[in-house]
């Protein structure tokens, strides 16, 4: 079948299988002929290539619970269970998880394998930071459990390892008690890239803070945007509630998204929440996730797909990093509707885990092949400044580019390479940056 990342580009005809059980599982990697490459996959979110292969093994029949503890405050589940579960499960006791990406559709093998992050890693750090323990299937079809203490090396190799170690199956999360469904917010216009800055450092003690960006302003408004800060409130029954959405029902044509439609978009969505700023409440689905309530979104891309770009750069570093690129994307005409500015903390102990402390951008480019040269170009800026670029997100970056940016990548492959000796987990992505060599997809696009 045409496999697809989230952001629709690049495409695979893959081979697709769903073992219902882990013993199944087991079963078919003991099977597997070890020249046929294949890569794990659970709710397609990753926005690139990391899940794209000739073979992909999906975890959606390993969605069971296994055991809630309130009193502990943890969860145990299988990896093809969804945060959307998690939450419809957790929220009516008063529990959350501890970190939550922008969308709940996502699966726990998923958000280990990339380690995400929210609108909180400078107060929670990243998802695998509460990850207690995980089971995973290795390519010999061997179940080994790893933890902090138990297999240490290849816990931080698997978080945020991109599916390349094993087959996630279980995994146990801790969770926070909250007071409430709501969050209290509070929203403040900044006129250019020195003040949202600074407006990010000085809301830095609370617990959510995010930036939205108009990334083709230019000028003295380089880099204005609203910032959006959040806490659990105390208000609000605590009862799931599944929120309305509504679809994109076809792709829409690519040439309704160019400079000008754009630049339009965030001129309106800037002012219209600047006079909008101050404090409110809002459902935690709202604050979270904003584009859950429109399905399939990433159809108003056009035909041909989108690329996601999201890079760190350290703080001392940031601004004038932060200020070439905007300047450059300004210029090319290339923004997006979706420009997200946050602070990150500290970097954890995982090999290949993308945050490190200072400001991550992420920005959404239509795909259009005169899009590569400017990627290019930012990737230079990027590494210029001693950041980094996001795995999860990533579907053209270069095996120079990762291989510079990410300086634990050697101790990865070490322990890739002696728990998958012949290579046998291997994505698009993974062969393009040099962490494994097998040819992958029959037919690409």
């Amino acid at each position: 079948m045409l496999l697809t990342g989230w952001g629709r580009y690049p495409t695979v005809t893959s081979r697709v299988t769903a073992p219902g059980n882990v013993d199944a599982l087991t079963k078919e990697l003991r099977a597997h002929p070890r020249s046929m490459r294949l890569i794990p996959r659970g709710a397609g979110r990753s926005y690139g290539d990391s899940a794209l292969a000739e073979q992909v093994i999906s975890s959606r029949f390993l969605d069971n619970f296994i055991a809630l503890d309130a009193e502990n405050l943890s969860i145990s589940c299988g990896a093809g269970v969804s945060l959307a579960e998690i939450l419809r499960l957790c929220v009516p006791q008063g529990l959350f998880p501890p970190v939550l990406p922008g969308t709940k559709h996502v699966s726990i093998g998923g958000a280990i394998a990339a380690d995400i992050h929210g609108k909180n890693h400078h107060v929670d750090g990243t998802f695998c930071d509460h990850i207690e323990s995980v089971s995973l299937v290795l390519a010999s079809g061997e179940l080994v459990h790893c933890s902090r203490t138990e297999n240490s090396g290849l816990f931080h190799a698997t978080c945020g390892g991109m599916g390349l170690t094993g087959i996630i199956v279980e995994a146990r999360l801790k969770l926070t008690k909250v007071p409430g469904i709501s969050i209290n917010t509070e929203s403040m216009a900044a006129a250019n890239l020195e003040e949202s800055l600074a407006l990010l450092k000085e809301h830095n003690e609370k617990k959510y803070v995010v930036a939205w960006v108009d990334c083709l302003a230019r000028g003295a408004a380089l880099g204005r945007g609203i910032i959006h800060c959040g806490e659990h409130s105390g208000t609000g029954e605590l009862r799931h509630r599944e929120s309305s959405s509504i679809g994109v029902p076809f792709t829409t044509p690519g040439f309704l998204l160019n400079r000008a439609t754009m630049a339009t978009f965030n001129t309106l969505y800037f002012h219209r929440h600047s006079r909008a700023a101050g404090a409110r409440q809002q459902h935690y689905d709202k604050f979270f996730f904003p584009l859950d309530s429109i399905r399939n979104w990433n159809r108003l891309y056009g035909s041909k797909g989108f690329m996601q770009y999201q890079f760190v750069l350290p703080d001392e570093a940031a601004e004038n990093g932060l200020t070439e690129i905007l300047e450059a994307v300004s210029r090319a005409g290339k923004g997006s509707f979706l420009a997200v500015l946050k602070r990150f903390g500290a970097a954890n102990q995982n090999l290949l885990s993308f945050p490190r402390a200072g400001l991550t951008l992420t920005l959404d480019f239509k795909y259009e092949t005169s899009l590569l040269p400017l990627l290019d170009e930012l990737d230079a800026m990027v590494l210029a400044h001693g950041g980094r670029i996001y795995l999860a997100k990533d579907a053209r970056m270069s095996e120079a580019v990762f291989k510079q940016s990410y300086p634990n990548w050697e101790a990865f492959k070490a322990i890739k390479d002696r728990v998958d000796p012949d290579g046998l987990f291997a994505s698009m992505q993974s062969n393009r940056l040099g962490l494994s060599c097998a040819d992958v997809g029959s037919s690409t696009t």
